[in-house]
């Protein structure tokens, strides 16, 4: 079990030992996690018991502002142990990063009152809202909360109605007693992520608790003058989506181990046996993956402490980097999985469940390949022939 009590100042090095401390225990509970569809409490117990809920919140609030690689290794190990309660961790810490970058005044609001809050969040532009005297009303229904039973505060995204100007995105932070929870998330895949949706009516939402969807595409959040680490400078919808093939590659990780667990000991008809080859190349693509991304933010971490914005094109190449790597992972695993025999298809063998947890992380809209590489490719061709 992990440490109950664990030390004010924490290194990455220490986070990882927890969190390695933790997959056996994910992984005994993922199939109650599962049938519960919701990440059980007792989970969220020992992840703040080990500080992973604060790896980048800001430190004069009790966080550890660690850089965003830090942030990812922590799913990818977690993911190998459960995906769906690693998904809610992560998830919960980029929140976390996201009221980091707002303006003082809401982190003080939140953070000084509850600094163990909680945030789920549905950002993409679903709601609607309009400006009122002080601050905005704020509507709609905001879906794949993930997280959301276990929320303080929830983050939506909505299309904000500013007079004689078009329409803007914006996010905007409202108490989760404000909304209503809707029972909605059966999913075949993250079935244990509690992603459920949101209602807001009418929500008063003071001007502090709303920012343009700007900041948060270029990591200039107004917050970033006094939360002076390089995490809350990271760019959400490029750099910040390796979180997500950072959890992929650790649900093929893990996927590998309990395949070859599978195989060793399957007896089949006839004489083919195992697919060998197979075998080998999808391990090996596999760990190439891991090395890939771990390269991939390394770089991007550097790029982002080093204190100059990310251009257009660095930024497409950061998602299609993780779109990529997600894609791949999932390659890999149904490579393996159409040669692992019917057994595999029963409910108590944890294949099946991994690979219907990489599908759903696959289809999150940040990892949508089908739009990351086009748009690579027009911003790698437009700055090739400067």
């Amino acid at each position: 079990m992990p440490d109950r009590n664990p030390p004010q100042a924490t290194s990455a090095a220490e986070l990882y030992r927890r969190a390695r401390a933790l997959v056996p225990v994910l992984a005994a509970r993922a199939a109650a996690c599962e049938a519960r569809r919701r990440c059980p409490p007792e989970t969220m117990a020992d992840f703040a018991a080990a500080g992973l809920f604060d790896v980048c919140k800001p430190a004069r609030f009790g966080g550890m502002e660690h850089d965003w690689g830090v942030v990812c290794e922590l799913g990818r190990i977690l993911a190998q142990g459960c995906a769906s309660q690693a998904w809610v961790c992560i998830v919960l810490n980029g929140h976390n990063q996201l009221l980091g970058a707002f303006v003082p005044e809401a982190q003080e609001e939140i953070w000084s009152a509850n600094p163990a809050a909680r945030f789920a969040a549905s950002v993409g532009p679903v709601g609607k809202a309009r400006l009122v005297e002080g601050g905005a009303m704020l509507s709609g229904s905001f879906p794949f909360a993930s997280g959301v039973d276990y929320a303080d505060w929830l983050v939506g995204g909505a299309m904000l109605e500013r007079g004689g100007a078009a329409p803007g995105f914006f996010e905007f932070i409202v108490p989760a007693s404000s909304a209503r929870i809707v029972d909605d998330w059966h999913a075949a895949g993250l079935a244990g992520s509690g992603s459920k949706s949101f209602v807001l009516d009418e929500v008063f939402v003071p001007a502090h608790r709303f920012q343009d969807h700007a900041h948060s595409e270029d990591g200039s959040g107004p917050g970033t003058r006094i939360n002076t680490a390089p995490v809350f400078r990271t760019p959400r919808t490029t750099v910040a989506v390796h979180c997500f093939s950072a959890i992929a590659v650790g649900i093929a990780e893990a996927f590998l181990a309990a395949y070859i667990a599978h195989t060793r000991g399957r007896k089949t008809r006839g004489d083919a046996g195992p697919n060998h080859s197979g075998i080998a190349m999808e391990a090996a693509r596999i760990e190439a993956l891991a090395a890939y991304q771990a390269a991939c933010l390394d770089e991007w971490v550097k790029r982002i402490a080093a204190g100059a914005p990310l251009d257009p094109y660095e930024k497409q190449r950061a998602r299609f980097q993780a779109s990529w790597i997600a894609r791949e992972a999932l390659a890999a695993v149904q490579a393996l999985f159409a040669g692992s025999g019917a057994h595999a298809l029963l409910e108590a063998n944890i294949l099946q469940r991994q690979v219907r947890d990489l599908m759903a992380v696959v289809a999150h809209r940040g990892l949508y390949l089908e739009e990351a590489a086009p748009a690579y490719a027009k911003s790698l061709l437009a700055r090739e022939t400067r």
